[in-house]
């Protein structure tokens, strides 16, 4: 029996269509890291996890209309880009306030963790930036992932905290159940992060580790159809905004005919020309295309930008689109009140107890919270005729301080601010 002798060189191999595939586009092998880009001063090399290879080709979330739907192809559509940035926006600007439980009831209270919540996130970025990507990447991928920043590793204390870019999060259990975060950052190795340094948001349909992106899952079909059908207007109009014809006749065209017919088309197609085209021999045009009109495309798009809105819960009428009438009222009071019950709110209270049992998650005495009021208010006589409620009028008794009043508009305090008026002729009010 003769001995075999086994060859232990390790040997490269490649994806033939893959590779193929990537060498006809210009610069996908370096998107892709397979190659590194040329070295300059300025260079940086990125780390693609498998969920960035897959968006980056388009392998998955084909729609029906034949429009590959991912958030960045989703973006570029003008209704998922408004409602996006209204939402993320939106929440950004919001005071995120630290309160201090007292006994049955709760104050303003002076806590270090205010400044990074509403000013500064961390070194390199503002809070409301951070904010913004943090909300962005739960409405594009489903869910919203954090990183608590600490002074070292065993310390409960959070100096700051960064938004982490949803396809570099990878949730995993281990064989005991417990959850962690596999995060691959744009330089070095891989981190395994534990859940109490992690900031999660989940959305609909969450299982336990990933929420399905309400862009590729519900949207996906409207947004395809809404690229697609701007990508049928583009083309119609840089074709001279007609319609494909073809000629007909009854009788037959002899050679002179044909190629005076030929050479006429041949120039009007190369000058992309607009006159007339003269037609002899009983040629007539039949139209073979659909039109826009009887297409509806218009419809199209108009209910495009409705079932979008429905989807991320964003009334149209905030997003520019005006058709319909609203049902959440006349005013701007009253709309704003329906956006923050109805679309903001949901966004928020998870926020804020994700927030909450991250910072202090053994003690109950702080707790964070968005200040709404500025979305709610209303005009500025509704609002000074609620303040002479509040304070008490015509012998009433008010429940709110003059200086607390002033604090809503951010004026400050008087001498003698702090009284509450009883009511009545001979009151006497009372600290």
């Amino acid at each position: 029996m003769s001995a075999q002798l086994l060859d232990l060189n390790a040997r490269r191999h490649e994806a033939g269509t893959l590779m193929s595939w990537l060498a006809s586009r210009d610069g996908a092998a370096q998107r892709a890291g397979l190659i590194s880009a040329p070295r300059a001063e300025n260079a940086t090399t990125t780390n693609l996890t498998a969920n960035e290879l897959s968006s980056v080709l388009g392998l998955v979330n084909l729609t029906a209309s034949g429009v590959a739907v991912t958030p960045d192809t989703a973006m570029r559509v003008a209704t998922v880009y408004a409602c996006v940035s209204l939402l993320a926006g939106t929440i950004s600007t919001l005071p995120f306030a630290v309160f201090e439980r007292d006994g049955d009831t709760r104050k303003r209270a002076q806590h270090d963790y205010w400044w990074m919540l509403n000013e500064q996130a961390h070194d390199k970025a503002t809070s409301a930036s951070a904010w913004e990507a943090l909300i962005s990447g739960k409405l594009f991928y489903g869910d919203g992932f954090a990183r608590l920043l600490r002074p070292g590793f065993a310390s409960s204390r959070v100096i700051g905290w960064e938004p982490l870019h949803p396809m570099r999060v990878q949730p995993f259990e281990d064989t005991e159940g417990t959850v962690y975060y596999r995060y691959q950052p744009s330089k070095g190795p891989q981190l395994v992060l534990d859940a109490a340094d992690v900031v999660h948001l989940p959305s609909l349909g969450f299982d336990g580790l990933n929420s399905p992106s309400p862009i590729t899952y519900a949207a996906r079909e409207a947004i395809g159809t809404s690229i697609a059908a701007e990508q049928y207007s583009a083309r119609f109009f840089s074709q001279g905004a007609t319609f494909d014809y073809a000629l007909k006749t009854e009788g037959k065209l002899n050679k002179d005919q044909l190629d005076d017919l030929k050479d006429s088309l041949r120039a009007r197609l190369q000058g992309n020309a607009r006159g007339p085209l003269i037609l002899t021999g009983g040629l007539q045009p039949a139209q073979l295309s659909v039109n826009s009109k009887d297409a509806e495309i218009l419809a199209t798009r108009l209910f495009s930008v409705e079932e979008i809105c429905r989807i991320f819960g964003v009334p149209p009428h905030m997003v520019g689109h005006t058709d319909k009438s609203t049902s959440w009222g006349t005013g701007i009071e009253q709309q704003g009140i329906g956006f923050v019950r109805y679309t903001l709110q949901r966004h928020l209270t998870p926020l804020a107890q994700e927030f909450n049992r991250k910072l202090w998650p053994v003690r109950q005495r702080y707790f964070v919270e968005h200040i709404t009021d500025a979305l709610v208010r209303g005009d500025l006589k509704s609002r000074y005729e609620s303040f002479r409620i509040a304070l008490g009028r015509a012998g009433e008794p008010g429940w709110m301080t003059p200086n607390e009043v002033r604090r809503i508009d951010n004026q400050p305090p008087i001498d003698g601010g702090d009284t509450i008026n009883l009511g009545g002729s001979d009151a006497t009010p009372t600290a």
